[in-house]
């Protein structure tokens, strides 16, 4: 009885392999052209940085200078 399950599964298997291509494989569509673009440059600011590191700098020495100067009198 098991020989015959295992026979008839067999069977069933073979049948619905040549349903799926009782049509025959049709021909690969083509893919589109993959188009690739360029990366955007990054923005960048008008202003150099080292420009702001210096302001910020300035303004720090000219904040310390002011705050010894009135806590000395």
């Amino acid at each position: 009885m098991r020989l015959t399950t295992t026979i008839a599964a067999a069977a069933v298997i073979a049948v619905s392999g040549v349903a799926a291509n009782a049509g025959g494989l049709s021909v690969a569509a083509e893919d589109d052209k993959v188009m690739v673009l360029p990366a955007p440059m990054a923005a960048t600011g008008s202003v150099n940085s080292g420009f702001i590191i210096l302001a910020l700098l300035a303004a720090l020495v000219a904040a310390s200078s002011s705050s010894s100067t009135s806590s000395s009198r």
